[in-house]
């Protein structure tokens, strides 16, 4: 009977995952950068060419293909359908889940470690990225990987371990090259207490094969190229570390991940400082994952001139540790519970009340969004406010763990369902479907004008409208190339269409804007 309630509890685990990470409704990208990406992906396919990164057919130096070779391997096998394309993602979001829930157990014991996943799961910026076709979620989850092995490896038996931690460092540069140096020079410290891991044979296998991905790609690519990729990925690297459209000031994480950790951030904050406040002869090894490899990590990418949101995802596992020891703590203490109750159960739903009715009155017409996505919203807001305002009966630690994620799970779910985080080109998407669905474009190939590349607005559009065109043509330099009859995206103006009398504007929709369907007559 005993064994039966395990196995029943580890299977309710589970599926309570499954609404926070699977959507089987109609997706569509942004553009940025997951709309390329998959676009690559796309060509890789339709090309048969899974050594470049292309931009229709120019070569794109500053990245590696890895990404994209997962998206189009995933299609390949399962379809060439959206959600096969989000599926290397989700797979490293279950895996990230997994280790976070393993990293607890390592950390805090069994007791609670279900409360760690389900709070990294419900942060705004886990969960956003979690349903984005982009490298940062799978980077992060090998970072975290990293730092699991790292926790495991002890004197005797850990050469599973090691090989591990040199695994991952080779997979993650295939995922984002040099911000690899990132995590490593965060966890510095803690490897000069386990500097003997880097005279460890299995250490070097694992970072050999961690490499052999790069290594073959790297080799596959130079025959096009009259230099080693390294240069052209440096270059990208250069880049970012001077001055550029992401600069930002130093302490921009002071303030972006408090607002991107919402609804955990206090309870991150307070249980960082109370692990650094521990007494000194609890466990180092805890104290300097929880404590100094996230705090070093943000002073490192505050330093770097390039400042993006998703640069802390990769200690976003670690800060969740934090959240289930502030809330520990907090509600443990005599001194704080009840100002935290107030604020948990009074507070915060007055909060989130206020959120709703200034969104209804003021900003509802402007954001635009569907009415499944506005009553999935609201719904998963009320529900949230409505589960924080009992804390005040709860006595136990299980009841307030339970009570305290109960909102943010709701919110996060229905937000996923209504399909906020999953259809983010809704209208774009549905202008597409019509057009296909036209039998003038039926079996039609339509070409590209490339001459609008670099502008931001007319390249994420094109990005996602190539994406969804079903019989994607060549980009062209010139639309004076065409032949007559051909079809084309364009951004010629109707007075210039007037003027010249060869070009047709077969549709031109707002939602396309700058972009125009054309025939050369």
């Amino acid at each position: 009977m005993i064994e039966k309630n395990n196995n029943f509890e580890k299977v309710l685990k589970i599926f309570l995952f499954i609404p926070l990470i699977f959507y089987y409704g109609k997706r569509s990208y942004i553009a940025f950068d997951e709309g390329f990406y998959a676009l690559q992906a796309r060509w890789i396919l339709e090309k048969g060419n899974w050594i470049i990164p292309l931009w229709f057919d120019e070569y794109v130096l500053d990245r590696t293909n890895g990404l994209q070779i997962l998206i189009a391997k995933s299609q390949e096998i399962f379809g060439k359908n959206v959600f096969a394309a989000y599926l290397p993602t989700t797979i490293a979001a279950i895996l990230m889940l997994l280790i976070t829930y393993k990293l607890h157990e390592e950390l805090f014991g069994k007791n609670h470690a279900i409360v760690s996943p389900l709070i990294l799961s419900t942060t705004y910026l886990w969960f956003d990225y979690s349903h984005l076709a982009t490298q940062d979620l799978i980077f992060s989850c090998l970072v975290t990987i990293g730092v699991f092995s790292l926790v495991k490896i002890k004197e005797n038996k850990s050469n599973f371990y090691i090989l591990l931690f040199g695994v991952w460092i080779g997979l993650a540069f295939m995922m984002k090259t040099f911000l690899v140096a990132v995590p490593l020079a965060a966890l510095g410290p803690y490897l000069l207490t386990k500097r003997k891991l880097f005279f460890n044979k299995f250490f070097w296998l694992g970072l050999i094969i961690g490499f052999i991905p790069y290594l073959i790609w790297s080799y596959s690519i130079s025959s096009y190229l009259d230099k080693n990729i390294i240069f052209y990925l440096f270059e990208k690297f250069n880049f970012l570390s001077n001055k550029n459209d992401s600069t930002n000031p130093f302490y921009y994480y002071l303030w972006n991940i408090p607002i991107t950790f919402l609804p955990w951030s206090i309870f991150s904050i307070i249980g960082l400082i109370s692990n650094i406040l521990e007494n000194k002869n609890k466990d180092t090894n805890k104290k300097f994952i929880l404590t100094h490899f996230p705090l070093i990590l943000i002073l490192i990418i505050s330093i770097f001139s390039t400042k993006t949101p998703y640069y802390p995802l990769q200690i976003s596992s670690i800060l969740s540790l934090n959240s289930y020891s502030g809330i520990k703590y907090l509600f443990s203490s005599n001194r704080y519970k009840s100002t935290v109750v107030f604020i948990t159960s009074k507070l915060v739903p007055l909060l989130i009340f206020s959120l709703i009715g200034t969104y209804l009155i003021f900003f509802k017409s402007d954001l635009n969004l569907s009415t499944k996505e506005n009553i999935f919203i609201i719904f998963g807001l009320i529900s949230f406010a409505i589960a924080w305002s009992f804390i005040k009966n709860k006595r136990s630690l299980k009841e307030i763990f339970a009570t305290l994620i109960i909102g943010p799970y709701l919110l996060t779910s229905l937000s996923l369902q209504s399909g906020l985080f999953t259809d983010r080109s809704r209208e774009l998407r549905e202008t597409m479907e019509y057009l296909s669905s036209l039998d003038i474009l039926k079996n039609q190939t339509i070409k590209v004008d490339k001459r609008i590349r670099g502008v931001e607005k007319g390249q994420s559009k094109i990005i996602r409208i190539s994406l969804l065109t079903p019989n994607l043509g060549d980009g062209i330099e010139s639309i004076d190339k065409m032949n007559p009859s051909d079809l084309a995206w364009s951004t010629l103006s109707s007075k210039e269409s007037y003027e010249t009398d060869s070009f047709q504007i077969i549709y031109d929709y707002e939602i396309l804007s700058p972009w125009k369907l054309i025939r050369k007559n």
